[in-house]
């Protein structure tokens, strides 16, 4: 997948972004797991986590900083973050994304099970 035909790609040029910063953005997700569910994403284009040594340390650790502030902006105090690596896991779109869970008591619940479920399906 490349740039140009990738849907986060698209979405970041293009996209409504909760919030956006420092070569990051973040927005809704369109199948919500959670009261609370954020796609965060870098602007720069790579398919998966596993390829994350692509980043240099200093632009990996704002990508993290960002979701934190992403939560912060939020209002979430207590929240999940997950990243679906690979088909089998669930991952349907290939640029490296997290999901920033919150809202409601997420307890014993696994979203990232029912996450990974509805990504398939999609």
């Amino acid at each position: 997948m490349t740039p140009n035909d990738c849907l986060f790609c698209e979405l970041v040029r293009s996209g409504s972004h909760i919030l956006r910063a420092d070569g990051f953005a973040a927005f809704e997700d369109i199948n919500p797991k959670a009261e609370v569910h954020v796609l965060i994403v870098p602007e720069r284009h790579i398919d998966t986590f596993r390829q994350i040594g692509e980043f240099p340390p200093e632009e990996a650790l704002r990508m993290l900083e960002f979701i934190v502030e992403t939560a912060r902006f939020l209002g979430l105090e207590d929240y999940r973050v997950l990243c679906t690596v690979g088909p089998s896991a669930g991952q349907t779109v290939f640029h490296l994304h997290w999901h920033l869970l919150g809202g409601r008591d997420l307890g014993g619940r696994l979203p990232a099970l029912a996450l990974a479920e509805a990504e398939r399906e999609d």
